[in-house]
């Protein structure tokens, strides 16, 4: 089932959660533990993330500099094909610009069809580590929007070799990315926000927020985005803080603030499970406040720990 329809077609405030990958040689069935954990407080959907692969530089003896590939974790294709057929839960694999030419792109795009896949959230993703600016693969994308056209095109039965005969329409639900604390690489809001109505207009069914801990942020960010003529669904993502670096960690990583109240209470905690008993009570006030305000989802960034999740949607749904 399609995201968008299971927002438009449900009464109330859903949940879905997020999943990272093992690293490469890490136990696969942390994940199925994640889920397994949480399955019973019935979430909608579930998002799979997905990393570029890494670059590395290696001066060699002879001065000469080699450029080195390195993955360190598995693409998302089989995990989410996994977690679909085994639990029946739709799940919606990210799909990067960074590290992916078009003509890959549109392979994965491909196998997650003949996976009944139908969901995907589009996403730029980060530069090569180092790198002052993103810089696309040759015959990549550049910006998300590029990405949700290609989408789009497939929908519509149109692929990048122009002489394929009988075309068959892969007919994808397009997530995107909006960022309440403005992007960091944005001049201003204003900007920020031409580029996210560029995502939606290209094609994109409904926007997931980065992280915030001020839910009044996202409140004046909904409006300013239905100013801006983004009319689709904006779904509101929550992010738990279970470790005291965190405080100084997640504004500096995610370019967002800390409200001063918890900020404090952060400052307070002398260990780590003080910490994410603090960032547990935050989310479920956080959560409580959002559904009453009829969100139409909670997002929740779990970083593969589900019991302080588990809590969250039990005192909330």
């Amino acid at each position: 089932m399609k995201v968008i329809d299971i927002i438009k077609n449900s009464d109330k405030t859903v949940f879905s959660f997020e999943l990272l990958p093992p690293l490469k040689g890490n136990d696969p069935g942390k994940i199925y533990r994640t889920i397994e954990n949480l399955i019973d407080y019935d979430p909608k959907y579930i998002n799979i993330t997905t990393h570029r692969d890494e670059v590395e530089f290696q001066e060699m003896s002879d001065g000469s500099v080699v450029k080195r590939i390195k993955r360190k974790r598995p693409g998302t294709v089989a995990i989410a094909a996994s977690i679909q057929h085994r639990y029946g839960i739709p799940v919606v694999p990210h799909i990067l610009c960074g590290g992916f030419t078009k003509s890959e792109t549109e392979y994965v795009l491909i196998d997650l069809n003949f996976l009944e896949i139908e969901n995907v959230l589009a996403l730029r993703g980060d530069g090569i580590k180092n790198q002052h600016m993103f810089i696309p693969e040759k015959d990549g994308h550049s910006n998300a929007n590029e990405l949700v056209e290609q989408i789009v095109n497939l929908g519509k039965g149109i692929y990048l070799e122009k002489d394929l005969k009988n075309n068959t329409p892969l007919d994808f639900c397009i997530g995107v990315a909006g960022y309440p604390e403005k992007h960091f690489e944005a001049p201003n809001m204003e900007q920020d926000l031409k580029y996210l109505k560029q995502k939606v207009d290209a094609g994109a069914d409904y926007i997931v927020t980065q992280m915030f801990f001020d839910n009044r942020v996202y409140y004046d960010f909904v409006e300013k985005c239905r100013s801006a003529g983004i009319t689709v669904p904006i779904i509101p993502g929550i992010k738990p803080i279970n470790m005291r670096n965190q405080l100084t960690i997640l504004p500096k990583l995610f370019n967002i603030d800390l409200p001063p109240e918890l900020a404090v209470e952060l400052a307070k905690c002398q260990t780590n499970e003080e910490a994410k008993r603090v960032g547990t009570e935050w989310a479920i006030y956080q959560s409580k406040d959002l559904a009453e305000h009829n969100a139409p989802s909670l997002h929740i960034y779990t970083y593969g720990i589900s019991d302080n999740v588990r809590e969250i949607i039990k005192s909330v749904f």
